[in-house]
């Protein structure tokens, strides 16, 4: 568990975001002194941390953990992640924990500044006061790393943001809801607050506020789809809590596969919270699914049917001789079928959510990067065919897989997101 939606949606994703007002240069008081850190509530907050899945947005490729640096690119211009480790000059070493609870719950920097909302406070308001200290505990408790972090380069002024928040921000904690168990307003306290899962599985508006009218009904994150995690969950293989509570936590589930783009990073970090919590995000999610998907044109059972079968003497012996041909159920049989109608190597793709789905984004990036599961999880790996297929090649075999093995219409924007993977990679490689 993501272009992102004004000023960006972090995680990543799901997935993470982050302070980004730079500190004032004409604060120059000493650091805040802080006491002993006691183990138990350093430890609460490294879960909660986790969930929050703060390390993923203020981490720099190649930098120092939580140290911020991060570019995250908006379609309002880019701003970077803000240094979450106590130095003081580049980092939160002189803030104290009001001020980070002014920060979190509503969206105001030290300086007294809007932040953008690439930090996800509409989510983090909900978020306790007492987990917001354990969090700061956590946080201060880091080694201090020096970074300078690059200014922000967006072209809407800062004080256009106290106007946004006029229109979608509303400030507040959730109350339980007495029409469910604990659990379950646990999960719900832990997606809508820490692990903000809307930020990337809710659609947002022009000016890239959430659309309550839409909760989690899919989102865009970083090129990827986050998929509905509601009734329009476009899931072949409908999630169950157990399901749900084994993919949050390795990163794969044999019914639905390995988390790719943001997700991944999000799993990683979940790995690391108590498994009760996870759980308790499972039961959450999962109520907001159907409990099984209406028959369709997969089946009276609401399940995939098998592909159609390929005409062996239509079919060639290598990717290599299928290079010559851009016949999509031949590169399937090719490039695919070897792996994926193994069970021991991969799952079948009548269960992969990336053909269901109502865009091919997550289709192209997977069969362009391929995917590789974290060191000790389950999943298998898959290489990338972005150097071995072209373009009309892979368009073809998309075509394949979404018309006789997802069973669904042919998607309108194929050709699109192959040209932005293209672009993407291109852009990966100069940077």
């Amino acid at each position: 568990m993501r272009t992102l939606t004004f000023f960006g949606v972090s995680l990543l994703a799901l997935a993470g975001a982050g302070f980004v007002a730079q500190q004032s240069a004409t604060q120059a008081q000493q650091p805040m002194p802080r006491p002993a850190a006691d183990p138990e509530v350093v430890a609460k907050g490294a879960a909660l941390a986790a969930i929050g899945n703060c390390n993923t947005c203020h981490t720099a490729e190649g930098g120092k953990t939580l140290a911020g640096g991060r570019p995250l690119a908006t379609p309002f211009g880019t701003v970077y992640s803000t240094n979450l480790t106590p130095d003081p000059d580049t980092g939160i070493g002189r803030w104290s924990l009001s001020e980070f609870r002014r920060a979190m719950h509503e969206g105001v920097g030290r300086d007294g500044r809007e932040l953008y909302p690439a930090f996800p406070y509409d989510h983090y308001t909900h978020v306790t006061n007492e987990d917001l200290g354990a969090i700061f505990v956590y946080l201060t408790s880091r080694e201090a790393m020096r970074t300078e972090i690059p200014d922000n380069r967006m072209f809407v002024p800062r004080p256009f943001v106290a106007v946004w928040k006029a229109l979608y921000f509303k400030a507040g904690t959730l109350a339980a809801d007495p029409a469910h168990d604990t659990q379950w307003n646990r999960g719900r306290y832990l997606a809508e607050g820490l692990a903000h899962c809307g930020a990337c599985h809710t659609p947002h508006n022009a000016l890239g506020a959430e659309e309550p009218e839409r909760a989690l009904d899919g989102g865009r994150i970083e090129g990827w789809s986050a998929p509905a995690l509601n009734a329009q969950s476009p899931a072949p293989h409908p999630w169950t809590v157990d399901d749900l509570t084994t993919y949050l936590r390795t990163g794969f589930d044999p019914q639905h596969g390995v988390a790719a783009g943001s997700m991944a990073a999000v799993t990683q970090n979940l790995a690391t919270a108590p498994e009760a919590d996870v759980r308790a995000i499972a039961v959450y999610v999962a109520s907001q699914m159907p409990a099984s998907r209406a028959a369709d044109s997969r089946g009276a059972s609401g399940t995939s049917q098998p592909a159609a079968p390929v005409a062996e003497d239509a079919v060639p012996d290598s990717l290599a001789a299928a290079a010559t041909s851009v016949d999509g159920a031949a590169i399937y049989k090719s490039a695919c079928a070897g792996c994926h109608e193994r069970a021991f190597r991969g799952i079948p793709l009548a269960r992969s959510t990336a053909l269901t789905d109502t865009t091919s984004a997550n289709l192209v990036r997977i069969t362009f990067d391929g995917v590789a599961p974290r060191e000790g999880s389950p999943g298998g790996i898959m290489p990338g065919f972005a150097g071995a297929l072209t373009d009309r090649q892979m368009a073809a075999l998309a075509g394949y897989l979404r018309s006789e093995v997802g069973r669904a219409p042919p998607w309108s924007d194929v050709e699109r997101e192959i040209a932005k993977a293209r672009e993407e990679a291109k852009a990966k490689k100069a940077s």
